[in-house]
This record gives C-alpha cells, sequence and structure tokens, in this order.
C-alpha cells in the first residue's frame, strides 16, 4: 500500500514559508544530526519506541529480537531472513530494500528530473568520472519513510568498488522537500559502484536525510552475494538510487505502467522487479568480476 501524502504542518511550515525556511538551515546542518543522533543512541531514548509503535501500527514479530536497548537499536532492527525471501534466480533484478519506487529515464545529457527538480549525474555523484555510462540508462528512486525497514542488500553476485562519501546537509527525502528544493545533490549520501554479474555496472546511492546523518556500510572493495546485507540507515527517511546503464534491465511491464509520471509504489527488499535485459547481456561478467574469479 501506498503511503499517504505529506500532510504535516511542521513541514508545510519550514519548507513554505519564509520563517520556516530560515529555521531550516539549522535544522538541516549535520552538527544537529550528530547531536540528535547521540541522544536517539541512549538508553533513555527506549521512551518513544511504544508510541512509534502504536502510530505506525507496527507488527515486530517478525524481527529477530523484541527488546531494544536504545531508539536506534529499535530503529535499525533486523528482520528473520524469511521476513524478506530473496528471488536468487541469476537473471533476477530485485530490489535492494523497502520503499517507496519511482522510475526515471536519464537523457543522453545524463540529467534527470523528479518532483519538479532537476539533476545532473555529475552533481550527484560528484565529478564525471562514473556519469558518461549512465547516459539514457535508468534511475531507480527508492524512498524509505520512518516506518520502513531500513536495512538494504547487494543486488547481485559481483565485486564492488571503493565507498564514496558526499558531505553535505540533511534535509527530509519526503515529497514536500523534493519539491522544493534539490535534495539529492545537497545531502549527505555515499555511494559506490556495484561490477555485477548479469546487470553490469550499477552505481548505487544512498542519501542521508533530516536525522539521519549515518549511512552504515559494511564493506570496503570486494566480492559480494546476492541478498548479502550491505547497510543500514539510522533513524528517520532515507533514499536509495540506482544507477543503470542502457539495455542491461527489462523492468516489469506492470510497473513500468504503475511508475508512470514519477508516480511512487511500495516495493519490499529482495522483490523482483525486472530480469537481466538479454541471455547476452546476463552472461557476460563485467570485466572487474572476470578478474576476480581468476
Amino acid at each position: 500500500m501506498a503511503k499517504q501524502p505529506d500532510r504535516s504542518p511542521a513541514l508545510s511550515f519550514l519548507y513554505r514559508t519564509a520563517a520556516g525556511r530560515f529555521l531550516l538551515k539549522g535544522l538541516t546542518a549535520p552538527p544537529v544530526s550528530r547531536l540528535a543522533g547521540r541522544y536517539l543512541d541512549s538508553h533513555l531514548s527506549r521512551i518513544h519506541i511504544a508510541g512509534f509503535v502504536r502510530r505506525y501500527g507496527m507488527d515486530l514479530t517478525g524481527c529477530e529480537k523484541q527488546s531494544f536497548s536504545s531508539f536506534n537499536d529499535f530503529f535499525t532492527r533486523r528482520l528473520r531472513p524469511d521476513q524478506r525471501p530473496i528471488d536468487l534466480d541469476p537473471a533476477a533484478f530485485i530490489s535492494p530494500c523497502d520503499g517507496q519506487l519511482s522510475v526515471f529515464h536519464l537523457n543522453s545529457s545524463r540529467m534527470f528530473q523528479i518532483k519538479g527538480s532537476r539533476y545532473s549525474l555529475p552533481d550527484l555523484l560528484g565529478g564525471q568520472e562514473n556519469a558518461t555510462r549512465y547516459a539514457n540508462g535508468l534511475c531507480l528512486v527508492f524512498r524509505l519513510c520512518v516506518d520502513d525497514y531500513h536495512r538494504y542488500c547487494y543486488i547481485d553476485w559481483g565485486v564492488k568498488g571503493e565507498n564514496h562519501f558526499l558531505r553535505g546537509i540533511l534535509h527530509t527525502v519526503r515529497p514536500i522537500a523534493l519539491a522544493s528544493c534539490p535534495v539529492f545533490i545537497q545531502n549527505s549520501r555515499e555511494y559506490t559502484v556495484l561490477e555485477t554479474e548479469h546487470f553490469g555496472a550499477v552505481t548505487q546511492v544512498e542519501v542521508g536525510a533530516l536525522l539521519v546523518g549515518r549511512i552504515q556500510n559494511h564493506h570496503g572493495p570486494g566480492p559480494f552475494q546476492k541478498g548479502q546485507e550491505k547497510g543500514l540507515f539510522l533513524f528517520g527517511g532515507s533514499t536509495i538510487l540506482l544507477l543503470l546503464e542502457p539495455h542491461r534491465v527489462a523492468l516489469l511491464p506492470e510497473l513500468l505502467t504503475q511508475c508512470q509520471g514519477g508516480r511512487e509504489i511500495p516495493v519490499r527488499q529482495g522483490q523482483t522487479l525486472g530480469y537481466a535485459a538479454s541471455a547476452q547481456n546476463a552472461l557476460r561478467p563485467s570485466s572487474a568480476v572476470a578478474a576476480a574469479k581468476a
């Protein structure tokens, strides 16, 4: 079920009034997020768990544990494996996370538009080096809400490159902010290139959000397995972007229909979103993968 549209009076004040935008400059600063993070890591923050569960109607029976040492311990709770089954068909292209998915086509200039804000891949990735290969490809945007599962996994087998952290500020990633400013190139974010066996070179970008100053990726460069946990976000909403080279992935037709016009649809980690575009592409691993296997 799709999430309800923004109706927060506080966010409307912050993003739609002059006084609110003035206050926003302080609230989106990383030091504020770090201070909030220290509190949410403390035992005192446990008092917020019960109210959060009631507000969002959450069912914790699928979690590995039921008792938590802090709010962030609860927020980053791990689900049992049976709660997020992974489609291990080698040709199946899966969602890395829970969230609201939207799909955007990248033009030859490597530009795309989300909620009225225009983005370029060089700005998103902090330079031209990795942007050229995605001209005429796809950008998949997974927007995680606060009550979503905030751990994410690898979408295939392959070899990952370095983690690149780009420091920024921390807007919320709710639609009201996306429509007001270019959140994805202003917010703190981390990206890595995944040289996958079946889908070519996929760049994954994790974007921090308001009160989510910490993006925790577990691994440096090296091999990875499909469905293996890649990392997690701490408290708040957040976003994952997947950049796909052209003609590598054929998304399900019904998914493309539902996502027309930038509409969001709910997806879950491990869910099949499409398949390798052709058997030829699926059986042609990148040079980095081939070298790792040699």
